[in-house]
């Protein structure tokens, strides 16, 4: 097979798993099976989930205090097997292009990505969910699935330059990777229901906040923080700054929108922009539901890689396109 073929093979299933990964990291943090196993990389000690009799009596002595729930190891561990095959494909990327002397800068960048994810990974069972960590590993996955998606503009033909101002591109794109970190820092401090209503909090466009606490990030290590460790007012206030955000993203990118409205992207563009907000006023309106909750992740990172295709298709691409060291093709 031709060496550039299979590597764009190999990103192709990387990017799709990928995905995959995004969407299991958000079910089992949604679904609170973040601490389903209390150990890392392995369940109680085990390779997978303790099921029967023999294994969660042992599974138990090794960890008192810490009954096995299945229902909620096996998102987790199901998790971590996706994780680590994306890794694997992420270090065979690097050295599929190192072997065929292609540019390694994105290659490098994957792997290291993968390795800081594996870490946060483990960190986020040993520390217990600290917030801190919870919101780096999510940035960190989306993180890679840009990456990775930049990596395939990179390899496909030249899709075209887009005629919209640059400055105004990049702002939204500063703008939704913002806004996906405060809702990352919503989730990870279980914040995405302190105001049961919408438009209003508590039936109030100015409720009671607690902005100190609710962005404190030098919380404590230590306590478990599965359910949260802050108090209703510092909650509001991370929601009401996630509303406020979803506004600015939305006037942002609908701006960008505006300037493509003469193309099918631009069409596209908005009609995920409005999906999202439909999501998100969903999960307030209807207690949050699993599904809805999980999809408005999906759509963040769906919304993220079109605001990045457009950066990307600004101009020439600045990552050199498949080559060799010595400039040969």
């Amino acid at each position: 097979m031709n060496p550039t073929r299979l590597l764009r093979r190999v990103v192709y299933a990387a990017l799709a798993l990928a995905s995959v990964v995004v969407v299991l990291g958000a079910y089992t943090r949604l679904a609170d099976a973040g601490l389903g196993c209390p150990d890392w990389p392995g369940c109680y000690g085990m390779l997978g989930v303790p099921e029967s009799d023999e294994q969660i009596r042992l599974a138990e002595a090794r960890y008192p205090g810490i009954p096995v729930e299945p229902a909620k190891a096996w998102p987790e561990m199901v998790h971590r097997y996706f994780a680590t095959g994306l890794g694997i494909l992420c270090l065979g990327i690097l050295a599929l292009a190192w072997s065929k002397g292609q540019r390694l800068f994105i290659p490098f960048t994957l792997a290291a990505l993968v390795i800081v994810q594996g870490a946060f990974g483990a960190w986020t069972v040993t520390l217990k969910l600290w917030p801190q960590v919870v919101t780096a590993h999510l940035l960190g996955g989306f993180a890679t699935l840009s990456v990775l998606w930049w990596y395939v503009l990179s390899l496909r033909p030249a899709i075209g330059v887009i005629a919209v101002p640059k400055k105004w591109a990049q702002l939204a794109l500063v703008a939704v990777v913002l806004q996906i970190a405060v809702g990352g820092w919503v989730t990870s401090n279980y914040a995405a229901l302190a105001c049961p209503d919408f438009p209003t909090c508590h039936g109030q466009f100015i409720p009671t906040m607690d902005f100190e606490r609710g962005f404190d990030f030098a919380q404590t290590i230590g306590p478990n923080y599965l359910g949260g460790q802050l108090d209703s007012d510092a909650r509001v206030a991370i929601q009401v700054v996630h509303r406020l955000g979803a506004v600015i993203v939305f006037v942002v990118v609908g701006l960008l929108v505006f300037h493509l409205r003469s193309r099918p992207f631009g069409w596209a563009l908005g009609s995920v922009l409005c999906i999202q907000w439909v999501l998100g006023i969903s999960n307030v309106l209807f207690d949050l539901p699993l599904l809805v909750a999980v999809l408005h992740n999906a759509g963040g990172a769906v919304l993220l890689l079109m605001v990045l295709t457009v950066n990307v298709a600004l101009g020439p691409n600045q990552e050199p396109q498949m080559q060799n060291r010595n400039h040969s093709r």
